[in-house]
């Protein structure tokens, strides 16, 4: 297994948001620095980065808060490195993945073979990695929406797959517009963001009929939606 790989990760039961356990106080070293970050990922996934204050994040971690300043400084300190820790992950399978999927299927690639290989991570690690990738999904959807920092936060941690997502549909796509090429990105960013961080507001919109949870057939439909949508954009008339 490379670093690549998504772990076969398969809890017994659907992983659900909540809070992770509190740490004894007496954790030293990585384990209080994890700690500290998986209290702070799911206070900034509740109430946002305004929200939450690093007392707030000490006292649920169970540490003194001048352990959490020793190890991220300022509260943009902490939030940042929250949002680095899977950022990581997410990006590294992400690329690896499309990379994988254009080598194998060199001269036979389709949109949505690609799309899926990019889309697969972020599914799979909120479907079954945990409280914490579900804390983190509805962070990201979050900070993709803030106006203050948002762009920003978003631009650093996550352009880099970006583009090379955007690379590999261009040899699909040959005459695709630079600009259309974009704006179909945009709208497909705010579809995965929102799905990922499952609002429960399709499940009230369709009566029941769909459930935000069901990721599986979220990511079926997105792929589809997101290579329909790509064609309809960049595709000469």
């Amino acid at each position: 297994m490379t670093k690549f790989d998504v772990p076969p990760l398969t809890p017994a039961v659907p992983a659900r948001r909540g809070r992770p356990p509190k740490v004894k106080a007496q954790s030293v070293g990585g384990d209080t620095r994890e700690s500290i970050l998986d209290a702070a990922e799911d206070l900034f996934s509740k109430h946002g980065f305004y929200g939450v204050t690093i007392r707030e994040v000490a006292r649920e971690a169970g540490v003194d808060t001048a352990l959490v300043h020793y190890y991220f400084g300022a509260k943009r300190g902490l939030f940042d490195a929250v949002f680095l820790r899977r950022a990581e992950v997410w990006n590294d399978e992400r690329v690896a993945a499309i990379n994988r999927y254009a080598l194998a299927n060199a001269g036979s690639m389709t949109l949505e073979g690609l799309l899926r290989a990019f889309l697969d991570p972020p599914f799979q690690w909120s479907l079954k990695g945990g409280p914490g990738w579900k804390h983190y999904a509805a962070l990201v959807a979050q900070t993709n929406a803030n106006p203050t920092f948002g762009g920003e936060t978003m631009a650093r941690y996550f352009d880099p797959a970006i583009r090379r997502l955007i690379e590999l549909i261009r040899t699909l796509l040959p005459e695709a517009r630079e600009v259309d090429l974009y704006w179909a990105w945009h709208n497909l960013s705010g579809a995965l963001t929102l799905t990922l961080g499952e609002t429960g507001r399709l499940d009230r919109l369709s009566d029941g009929l769909c459930r935000s949870g069901d990721l599986e057939t979220a990511c079926d439909y997105m792929v589809r939606f997101a290579a329909a949508g790509f064609r309809a954009v960049c595709e000469k008339a």
